[in-house]
């Protein structure tokens, strides 16, 4: 069997262009002058807001002028998230190689979320062959991180009727709906302290986790490594003298933590049972997560010894809180099939320069009220343990429009081209839609892309059969509209 080719090429092209230039969310520079050098050169008219967010309006094509003007938009960032933390994303191109029905990327995150969504704008930009209407290609900043984006923009920067959202990672799919989300950021005062003597010093490590989208892969069951390692301290401390050299685990707020470890001291005689416990607990989370984490690594090494420890009654406290706060699924929706509410615990990371532990998390429901008391929950409980909690003013949801023109339309065209029915659905995920609604009332917008897996960790992975169908079922809506 032959290898699989890159179609269509034109986009596969784009694509490849765009993973040569550095996009980490907040730091999106080089992409956004790379984006307005695209649209001058095609004598388009080209337009960044005080935001960084990017327009590039193409007229209509010869007997299409009276068509409605369509918004496809995607946001141009992704999320880096290396194999090794060694990779330079501000200054490195993302290398991508062919596995079968699937592209890859060489130890980092792909960036088709939504870099192919990008590619595609690009590459209807640059066709000559295609009907459509007039149409805007919007290229919006900083998603991954907090919509700052789609926030910052004007309520006059986009002028179209209907918007296509290119960011979801199910084809076949068309979503509709999505749901809305916070950050809660959480800090421990410490005080460093002396380590008693005769300690046995132990670090502790899991990685290898599946991890994902801490929104559309909540509910698969995977494990989150802050709470593996949160679990095991628990358990210690209540048996003997645990104290707390170090942990730093997890990462991005919007990613199920992958990999964590930690630095402990037991007493001398425990040296022995902590290797036997920490054996046991090993089977026992290999056992648990039989299905959904096969590759877990879990590891635990003498290390060197070390003065100074985080004070007992802040890293007790600390753990106590980790070990009882709420993460994952906490509500389903009452009428469809769909997480409605949902906690990540994303990251645990001492900061000895500021003498604090710094926990964040990210809440998200299709209920604004339940939004609001997922975030009570986890401020509550952190509270009562004496740490600081901030919760973030968030983002909305995107309410599903019954009477939508361009899911009517959407739906057709995938029926006529494919000879099936779309799965129309909600998404626990947020998009930017849910900030369009607010800005532009009256904004018809669907979802949808080609097949994603394993997006914001190091096993994103595109199926690239899926990239020409979205491609045909976008040019039939435009056509079609």
């Amino acid at each position: 069997m032959g290898k699989i080719e890159l179609k269509p090429a034109s986009v596969f092209e784009c694509f490849a262009e765009i993973n040569k230039i550095p996009r980490p969310s907040k730091k999106e520079e080089k992409m956004i002058d790379f984006l307005l050098g695209f649209g001058n050169k095609l004598g388009l008219e080209t337009k960044r807001d005080e935001t960084g967010n990017v327009i590039i309006r193409k007229p209509a094509t010869k007997g299409m002028e009276d068509k409605p003007i369509v918004i496809l938009q995607s946001h141009m960032d992704m999320v880096c998230e290396p194999s090794d933390g060694s990779f330079d994303f501000e200054n490195n191109p993302i290398e991508t190689y062919i596995d079968g029905e699937w592209l890859k990327a060489k130890g980092t995150t792909l960036g088709a979320d939504d870099g192919i969504g990008c590619a595609m704008e690009m590459a209807l930009l640059l066709a000559d062959d295609i009907e459509h209407g007039p149409i805007e290609c919007v290229f919006t900043r900083d998603e991954e991180t907090g919509l700052t984006g789609a926030e910052g923009m004007k309520p006059d920067f986009m002028t179209g009727k209907y918007l296509i959202n290119l960011d979801s990672e199910d084809e076949g799919q068309i979503f509709v709906s999505c749901a809305g989300g916070c950050r809660t950021a959480v800090a421990f005062d410490y005080t460093p302290t002396p380590v008693p003597a005769g300690m046995f010093f132990a670090r502790m490590s899991i990685s290898n986790l599946t991890g994902g989208h801490s929104g559309d892969d909540i509910d698969k069951k995977r494990a989150n490594a802050n709470k593996l390692l949160a679990r095991f301290l628990y358990q210690t401390m209540k048996k003997t003298e645990l104290h707390l050299v170090d942990i730093q685990s997890g990462g991005l707020h919007n990613a199920i933590p992958v990999k964590g470890e930690a630095v402990v001291a037991v007493p001398m005689a425990w040296k022995e049972q902590l290797t036997i416990d920490w054996n046991l607990y090993t089977a026992d989370v290999e056992q648990e997560y039989s299905a959904t984490e096969p590759n877990v690594k879990m590891d635990l090494q003498s290390t060197d010894s070390a003065d100074t420890m985080i004070d007992d009654d802040t890293a007790h406290r600390m753990i106590m809180a980790c070990q009882a706060v709420d993460n994952g699924v906490y509500a389903m929706c009452q009428s469809i099939e769909l997480v409605e509410t949902s906690s990540n615990l994303a990251s645990i990371h001492v900061v000895p320069e500021a003498r604090e532990i710094r926990i964040n998390s990210s809440q998200r429901s299709s209920i604004l009220s339940a939004r609001y008391n997922m975030a009570n929950t986890i401020e509550a409980c952190f509270t009562l343990a004496g740490a600081r909690v901030d919760v973030g003013e968030g983002y909305p949801g995107w309410a599903m429009n019954p009477n939508s023109r361009l899911l009517q339309v959407a739906v057709e065209q995938y029926k006529n081209l494919f000879h099936k029915e779309p799965v129309v659905r909600g998404i626990h995920a947020g998009l930017e839609c849910g900030l369009f609604s607010e800005k532009y009332p009256g904004l018809d917008m669907v979802s949808f892309g080609p097949t994603l897996r394993g997006v914001h960790s190091v096993t994103e992975k595109l199926e690239i059969s899926t990239v020409q169908m979205v491609w045909d079922h976008m040019l039939a809506i435009l056509k079609n509209i």
